[in-house]
């Protein structure tokens, strides 16, 4: 993420986050920028949870659609937007990979699929042979 998300609450109780995220062109080309940055929208669920867990610098995983649309600006120029909406996230990396280097995220809680070693403890009675993997 680019930048902390920006969130706002309408009045009928709808909850919008508005953020960037960057995304690494897989091939560079010489005098051009290595990267694409993303305007990204999300509602509901999905915006509290990013406004919750997600700040500068994370790494995100956006699933989504693109939405396009148009205003007209102050000057009285049409300007034409095009957005990624988030209709599902999940955490890029897990916290211990965050590099904070004493930033104010370390004061921030822990999201729950960050804690520990990454696997879900399997519970008592559930035969080996059932799952998909040994």
């Amino acid at each position: 993420m680019t930048r902390d998300p920006e969130v706002r609450y309408s009045d009928n109780g709808h909850t919008v986050a508005r953020f960037a995220i960057a995304v690494d062109r897989r091939f560079k080309k010489e005098n051009e920028q290595n990267a694409d940055f993303i305007n990204t929208v999300a509602f509901g669920k999905t915006a509290e949870f990013i406004e919750k867990y997600f700040f500068q610098g994370n790494k995100i995983v956006v699933e989504g659609r693109i939405q396009t649309g148009s205003y007209t600006n102050q000057d009285g120029q049409k300007v034409y937007t095009t957005d990624v909406v988030a209709e599902q996230v999940e955490f890029g990396e897990s916290k211990n990979s965050n590099n904070t280097n004493g930033s104010a995220n370390e004061s921030r809680p822990a999201p729950s699929s960050a804690i520990g070693d990454g696997f879900m403890n399997i519970p008592d009675g559930v035969e080996d042979e059932g799952l998909p993997f040994n």
